[in-house]
């Protein structure tokens, strides 16, 4: 099906583009949405008639988001979940977890806008992308540990994957020196 595009959409078109795409596409996201209008000759007449308001309805949008852009971009989130001792969490974070941090921060943005490909599912510092606007795109940084602690020791560049790592190295330690002294079996068995 064909269809004329009513704003920039990622790796599909421009606006005002007739682009050819699936019908299932069209009929299901891009119609519905209002992101695209059939392809017909009454339709371009109405685009065309049109393009002013879009154009500018567009630009106020990509504004917004780039004020939002401008103080969301590079970002850290502190994430607390519970995990296991080698860093693979018990649950995962996602993109509605995304969304539901965001908004504790104060800032409202969409469960669709979340460019997450898999759930985060370990410990670490995470890199998710958010598509603001189909032109404003950012990065920001989710830090996730079991405490508060174990992420700042995080941010500084510490990996908390081991055992050893999560609780320290125990200085007081027993050792096998201290249940037996080597010299002493040795002397006993001459006897």
């Amino acid at each position: 099906m064909e269809v004329i595009l009513l704003e920039r959409i990622s790796k599909l078109g421009q606006m005002g583009e007739t682009v050819k795409v699936r019908d299932g596409f069209a009929r299901n996201y891009l119609l519905p949405l209002g992101k695209a209008l059939r392809a017909n000759e009454a339709n371009k007449k109405r685009f065309e008639s049109e393009r002013a308001t879009l154009e500018a309805r567009n630009l106020e949008r990509k504004s917004e988001a780039q004020k939002v852009a401008d103080v969301l971009d590079g970002k850290s989130f502190i994430v607390v979940r519970s995990a296991g001792e080698t860093g693979q969490m018990y649950g995962s974070v996602a993109a509605r977890d995304v969304v539901e941090i965001l908004a504790a921060e104060g800032f409202n943005i969409g469960r669709n806008q979340v460019h997450l490909n898999t759930p985060i599912k370990s410990i670490g510092l995470h890199k998710v992308e958010l598509q603001l606007h189909a032109e404003v795109e950012i990065h920001i940084e989710l830090n996730v540990a079991r405490s508060a602690d174990e992420a700042e020791r995080q941010a500084k560049g510490e990996t908390l994957n081991s055992v050893d790592a999560i609780y320290g190295v125990d200085e007081d330690a027993l050792r096998p020196e201290d249940f037996f002294d080597p010299e002493a079996d040795l002397e006993g068995d001459e006897a």
